[in-house]
């Protein structure tokens, strides 16, 4: 039996010549168009809009269909009239007048039926939108105010308010608000972040030398040379560790599999990493949760002079010594090219940029003057 998405696929496909869409938000089935402005309405002209049109089920999609073409037809022939259509939609809306915990609990619900539920989409809930969510008067009615003064409550150009615009937006289209806060969202990006001095290698060995638990050793040493995040590391091919494959793999986490290299090579002996020494820490939870255990590990017992993530920082910068192409390290980090230009853009100095210079002078085959 087809579902009601394919369902609206396929009639999205019959109307696309009638200028009309279906569109799905939360239980409700929209028709969309270009429409002349409501009675009343802040916005002259004509322009796309949505009308509340029927519950969503497949039979809600025949009469989606049937209407959405009938639409066309008084709009074609200048018989269009808001007032057919607002007073059904008003009827629609005040069925029953849904509180933002209700609302909340209707996003999730579609959240989730959108993607399978697992550590990783958990995680992403909890942290993207549950914790937005909790910021709202629960039982108090959604409105743009409510979701203005949410915003208005976070730090201006920060990566919390950039997040609550995000979340509270998409809410927002949930509920058929017209919400746009894009006027708040402010500058935040990769480089308003606080730049911070990264651990040197000779650093990076006098710390993992200092490391009493070899389990803990280990984890430090594969972070350091591979330039995991810290949850990776759990989730490695051991096997081919084992075997002395310097080239390792990455099977889940935050951005799934990948293969990566070691910056530096010699590390994988010096750091003894064939021998592999995993922690016996509670896997059973999601990534982020992970993540944490092994920061807390290091900076609680070991008392390091850095966050154990700068390693992973450091393992960029080390590729970009080492000429690799920042597309290629950035793959083997796990996220895209702007990214990861827009991230260590700051930490690039004179120093990075001479090592590069003498690098590229040194090459047998490098370009040279005509004489």
């Amino acid at each position: 039996m087809k579902n009601i998405e394919h369902r609206i696929k396929e009639a999205n496909g019959r109307l696309r010549n009638y200028g009309i869409g279906i569109e799905k938000i939360g239980a409700r089935l929209y028709l969309r168009a270009t429409l002349p402005a409501k009675p009343q309405s802040l916005k002259d002209g004509w322009h796309q809009q949505k009308i509340n049109i029927t519950v969503a089920n497949l039979d809600g999609v025949k009469f989606a269909e049937k209407e959405g073409k009938l639409l066309r037809l008084r709009l074609d022939t200048k018989t269009f009239d808001w007032n057919d259509y607002l007073k059904s939609e008003l009827q629609n809306n005040n069925n029953k007048v849904k509180t933002i915990g209700e609302l909340i609990q209707e996003f999730e619900k579609d959240y989730f039926e959108r993607r399978q539920r697992n550590f990783k989409t958990e995680s992403t809930w909890k942290i993207e939108y549950q914790a937005v969510f909790k910021t709202l008067p629960e039982h108090e009615v959604l409105n743009t105010e409510v979701l203005k003064q949410a915003i208005l409550k976070t730090t201006p150009d920060t990566r919390t308010r950039k997040r609550f615009c995000l979340t509270l937006r998409l809410l927002a289209k949930f509920a058929d608000l017209d919400f746009n806060p894009n006027s708040y969202s402010g500058s935040y990006g990769a480089r308003s972040r606080q730049i911070r001095s990264l651990p040197t290698d000779k650093l990076i060995l006098e710390c993992h030398s200092n490391l009493a638990d070899a389990k803990w050793q280990w984890i430090f040493g594969i972070l350091a040379t591979y330039g995991l995040r810290n949850h990776e590391v759990f989730f490695l091919d051991l096997e081919q560790l084992r075997a002395g494959n310097k080239i390792i793999t990455v099977l889940a986490g935050k951005t799934g599999y990948r293969k990566i290299w070691p910056f530096h090579p010699e590390w994988f002996d010096s750091f003894g990493l064939r021998n592999v020494k995993i922690p016996d820490i509670n896997l059973n939870r999601n990534n982020s949760a992970i993540g944490r255990t092994v920061t807390q590990r290091f900076r609680r017992n070991d008392g390091l002079p850095f966050k154990v993530y700068d390693l992973r920082h450091a393992w960029a910068i080390r590729t970009l010594e080492y000429g690799i192409d920042i597309t290629l390290a950035a793959q083997q980090m796990g996220h895209s090219l702007s990214v990861h230009s827009n991230l260590y853009h700051a930490w690039i100095n004179a120093e990075h940029h001479q090592r590069a210079f003498d690098l590229a002078i040194g090459k047998s085959d490098r370009p040279v003057p005509p004489e």
